[in-house]
């Protein structure tokens, strides 16, 4: 059996370049192939036991760029989605959106509150958000409906608009 530092130091640069290859971008590839390695060690009793430990770091590195790219495209879908403040907006404008903000964020429940906010502001998923907030999928995405339809209605009463 080998030990993981000479295991690293045969290894890493192979694995490196491997996934230089698939993403097509250094930085990307170095990110996943250090993950991939700190994985390797975690498992190292395990993993070096494997007739093809190298395979295996192979195969978690190419997960964690699939991760990372699926994330990156999933961002880039929804950059044109956020609100772009412009750059010309006076002083008073941007309070004005500031306090409307406020108002909407103060007329929903804590728990509707915590759901926009790792929502639309951390951007994180559905599942993810889940996670955080310890419920299931389904109480997320209702949650998160109340609380669009609570902040709609604040909105309209805040600029008097009717249906």
């Amino acid at each position: 059996m080998i030990d993981f530092d000479t295991y690293y130091s045969v290894s890493y640069e192979r694995v490196r370049r491997a996934m230089v290859l698939t993403f097509r971008d250094p930085a990307l590839a170095e990110e996943i192939t250090q993950e991939a390695f700190f994985q390797t060690l975690r498992r190292w009793p395990k993993v070096s036991l494997l007739d093809h430990p190298e395979g295996w770091t192979m195969i978690t590195a190419l997960n964690k760029g699939r991760d990372l790219h699926r994330r990156r495209v999933r961002q880039e879908a929804k950059q044109p989605l956020l609100i772009q403040r412009p750059t010309d907006q006076s002083g008073e404008a941007r309070v004005e959106d500031q306090m409307m903000v406020a108002t909407l964020l103060g007329g929903v429940s804590d728990r509707q509150r915590e759901a926009l906010l790792l929502r639309y502001v951390t951007q994180l998923t559905i599942p993810e958000i889940a996670e955080v907030m310890g419920c299931a999928e389904g109480t997320v995405k209702a949650t998160l409906h109340a609380a669009l339809a609570n902040a709609s209605h604040l909105a309209k009463d805040a600029t008097h608009v009717t249906d």
